[in-house]
């Protein structure tokens, strides 16, 4: 069976952001049944790409906003205003359909093709709905955009995040009906997405690799008592953390170390706290975990799953997370306390803080969550795959 690969975004060959994680798994996961798999989408300038049995690359596209010139936010909402689409999928239009459609007819014959995500396949829906589909919904981008609204820092934001929700809601639901088969990567998402239908759909256990991570040893080196890592351009990812930094830090021992890393969009926060440390971009994400005692778990928007919350599961680190970041997990390791009010997730963090210095330690063996969640993974990936193999 060739299936192609269709994203806004092709996976790097070095993932960093949790989107690129998870389609590193996903196709790995599609290739471990068998399947050949092209790749069609845009890349970043200057990032090399994973390797594929074929690729077709659109472009080179800066698609983070914030990385990018206000002249050319302008145009792309420019451009989403002339063709009523949305502002991310409006930045996918730059190649132009005839040259999407060559780019299509090289990787035939194919069996289906798997959409990542609403961008791409939105801004060029009738191109793609003549083939059978997997659609991908890595979360629901409506939801996401509802939110962002809800939080934007003036009434012009406001007004583009209601359209950009508006237009989502749509573009979701016609993939989703088109689809021959559905994945999401939990299932609160499909519910919303698919209903009670599970003949065309299923949630993908996420891992971050195709291998579990080492175990830990009790006398690893701790450099930080708390740390947190994220894409905190994305939005949802900055509401949580100005949660966190707004309403549990305070409530810290100004002695406690707290790490920050990730790249930040905007100024940096002014932070009362003398332990507050932000690292920008750290070489080595895994290592980075490692280096801290309790790893706080702070979302409180968005949908989907939280792939830092799967790492630090993974890795058996001791964490303290809201209900919203553990989302999509149906079996929660014993060393994660559950906390939404800010002044209990506070003390549990004192409280887990405590108990990793006292028994020099406080780690699982990750390996046993692994191995659940990959198990789970394959049998999903194999129900989409047939789906495109009936007739």
């Amino acid at each position: 069976m060739h299936l192609v690969f269709v994203s806004s975004l092709l996976p790097p060959a070095r993932p960093v952001s949790g989107f690129d994680i998870a389609n590193r798994v996903i196709l790995d996961a599609v290739r471990e049944q068998g399947a050949r798999v092209s790749m069609l989408g845009y890349k970043l300038p200057s990032v090399p790409l994973a390797e594929a049995d074929e690729t077709v690359v659109l472009g080179e596209q800066e698609v983070t906003t914030e990385r990018v010139s206000a002249a050319t936010k302008l145009r792309w909402l420019a451009t989403a205003m002339r063709h009523g689409t949305t502002f991310s999928s409006a930045k996918m239009l730059a190649c132009g359909r005839s040259a999407l459609l060559r780019s299509i007819d090289r990787l035939a014959p194919f069996d289906g093709v798997i959409l990542n995500s609403v961008q791409l396949p939105g801004a060029f829906a009738g191109e793609f709905a003549r083939h059978r589909s997997i659609f991908v919904a890595h979360n629901i981008e409506a939801r996401s955009a509802a939110e962002n609204a809800r939080h934007a820092g003036n009434p012009f934001e406001t007004l583009l995040f209601r359209r950009e929700a508006r237009l989502l809601d749509r573009i979701e639901r016609d993939l989703c009906r088109q689809a021959r088969f559905l994945w999401t990567l939990s299932q609160e998402d499909r519910q919303f997405l698919a209903g009670d239908d599970r003949t065309r759909s299923a949630v993908l256990p996420m891992v971050t690799g195709t291998e579990p991570p080492p175990p830990l040893e009790p006398g690893r080196a701790i450099a930080h008592d708390f740390g947190l890592i994220g894409s905190w351009s994305w939005r949802p990812n900055r509401i949580g953390l100005d949660w966190f930094l707004g309403e549990v830090v305070p409530k810290l021992p100004e002695t406690a170390t707290i790490a920050i890393a990730g790249a930040l969009a905007g100024p940096q926060p002014a932070i009362a706290h003398p332990g507050v440390r932000f690292l920008g971009r750290v070489p080595d994400a895994p290592a980075f975990l490692r280096s801290c005692a309790v790893i706080p778990l702070a979302s409180t928007a968005g949908t989907g799953v939280q792939l830092k919350t799967i790492e630090a599961f993974e890795q058996g680190l001791p964490t303290v997370a809201t209900q919203t970041a553990v989302r999509g997990i149906s079996s929660i390791p014993k060393n994660c306390t559950i906390a939404d009010d800010p002044a209990e997730f506070a003390a549990a963090l004192v409280s887990n803080l405590h108990a990793t210095q006292e028994k020099n330690g406080g780690l699982l063996d990750g390996g046993e969550f692994y191995r659940k969640q990959k198990e789970a993974l394959i049998k999903a990936i194999e129900m989409g795959i047939t789906s495109i193999a009936e007739n």
